[in-house]
């Protein structure tokens, strides 16, 4: 069935952009509450030294009997802040209440941070590496005090990670490597063109057997130096789009107007994660 859109006058500049938020990222009468737990977590022996916040966000449907999805969301608290950006407990608790998304407790993971250091921060150590450190991170450190409290499907099909710049990237090269854990991806303005060595994936995704993966990446026109030969943010997604393509993935590429703005993947955050658990196997257009 055809859509057809109602005529809107094209910004010059596309650069001061903002989207609004539809019904599922705003609190819905009727619609139960799920419960978010925080956790603070200074023993990590993959980033040692580090501290960090935590949060998971157990929805009101949960039944231990029936173990639930997961979704893993980087940046944590600006992941799930109800005031912010992108309002993921918000957007779970109404999917789940409409039957959209199986039954899934999310957890929203801080990055690193050095308590007292000049430099404190460790994100992009941690998010753009290409390496599973992250991940194993997530499975061995963070992921077991979640397990241990709350019963979780072991079908990496019904594991998911997200994230945004550096963490997009992050989430992609998770389940790049760990496709046994993570097979549902979400990248948003995904951060490829500041991988330390460069971005491996457009030609490393034609060149092995394709994963098991189903990624749903935004990017934006006017992104990072979107007009520059060099670190061209909107080229590199695009890079990747590219070869997911080519190699048959099973994926769907947004873009929206404005430059490196989280507002507008946050918006799509609802159609994202529908698209993700959808239950027919199709390719969606």
């Amino acid at each position: 069935m055809t859509t057809e859109l109602p005529y809107q006058q094209l910004p010059v500049h596309q650069s001061d952009v903002r989207y609004a938020y539809g019904p599922d990222s705003v609190v819905q009468p009727g619609v139960p509450v799920g419960e978010t737990i925080e956790f603070e977590w200074n023993d990590s022996a993959i980033y040692p030294g580090t501290l960090r916040k935590f949060w998971v966000h157990v929805p009101a449907q949960y039944d231990p009997s029936e173990p639930a999805s997961l979704m893993v969301f980087q940046d944590g608290w600006w992941y799930l802040d109800p005031e912010g950006e992108v309002r993921g407990g918000i957007a779970l608790d109404n999917l789940i209440h409409r039957g959209d998304i199986p039954v899934t407790i999310g957890v929203f993971v801080d990055p690193g941070v050095f308590p007292d250091a000049e430099n404190p921060k460790n994100r992009n150590t941690e998010y753009d590496a290409f390496d599973d450190r992250y991940v194993n991170f997530l499975l061995t450190e963070i992921l077991p005090e979640v397990t241990k409290r709350y019963s979780i499907s072991e079908d990496p099909d019904q594991w998911g990670i997200c994230g945004g710049s550096s963490g997009g990237n992050c989430a992609f090269t998770a389940a790049w490597l760990r496709p046994d854990k993570f097979r549902r991806v979400i990248g948003y303005l995904s951060s490829f063109t500041q991988m330390p060595d460069g971005n491996p994936y457009p030609d490393l995704i034609p060149r092995v057997p394709r994963k098991p993966l189903r990624i749903f990446m935004q990017a934006g026109h006017r992104d990072l130096r979107w007009n520059e030969p060099d670190r061209n943010w909107l080229a590199n997604n695009l890079r990747v789009a590219a070869a997911l393509a080519e190699a048959d993935y099973d994926f769907r590429l947004v873009l929206g107007d404005g430059g490196h703005s989280p507002n507008h993947g946050g918006v799509l955050l609802p159609d994202a994660l529908r698209w993700l658990w959808r239950s027919d196997g199709q390719p969606v257009s």
